[in-house]
């Protein structure tokens, strides 16, 4: 478990640089970033941005992890047909095992179902904790289309406290810590640019 204790000015430098707010418009694209934690959270968010037309098309992808036998994506899917949104507007990747995969393994399924340049600007649904290294992955392999960042998390402290919640702050610090390799190996690019 790490107990590392971020001090005031990094607190304050991952609340501004990490947990990036951007305005939502209606996005051609919503694209759901697959999960063992907080699915029914992931799940509310989408619907609510299904409901007030924020997206035409959605994409789930996540694969077969440990201790399941679905993989994330149909887990996600089902749940979000279940409450309303339509099937025929979900794409699908299941194979996916990390933030990278997600990306690189749903383009081709975009590309084949859409066309990439049918697609201009596209919402990126995950976790408070990753925050903006959704957009940032997303940045490295499709630049051209338009980004914007709706998270979610079911801790009960506001998530500019999350230094406060020791959970909370142990998956962000480790998420934090991960920006400037992943960076430096190219797996993500710097966004918002």
């Amino acid at each position: 478990m790490n107990d590392r204790r971020p001090s005031p000015a990094e607190i304050a430098e991952i609340n501004a640089k990490h947990l990036v707010a951007t305005e939502l418009k209606p996005a051609d694209l919503l694209f759901v970033f697959g999960t063992r934690e907080d699915v029914a959270a992931r799940v509310a968010a989408a619907l609510e941005l299904y409901r007030d037309g924020f997206f035409r098309w959605a994409i789930v992808s996540g694969g077969v992890t440990a201790g399941s036998e679905l993989s994330e994506c149909a887990i996600i899917k089902a749940a979000m047909v279940a409450c309303g949104i339509p099937d025929a507007i979900i794409l699908e990747e299941h194979r996916a095992l990390n933030t990278g995969e997600n990306v690189i393994f749903s383009l081709p399924v975009i590309d084949a179902a859409l066309g990439l340049e049918n697609i201009r600007s596209a919402i990126c649904l995950g976790n408070s904790w990753t925050a903006r290294r959704y957009p940032m992955t997303l940045q490295r392999h499709w630049p051209e289309v338009t980004k914007m960042l709706v998270t979610v998390d079911c801790f009960d402290v506001p998530r500019a406290l999350w230094h406060t919640h020791p959970e909370f702050s142990r998956r962000m610090l480790a998420e934090w810590d991960k920006i400037e390799p992943y960076k430096a190996k190219g797996f993500i690019a710097d966004w918002p640019v």
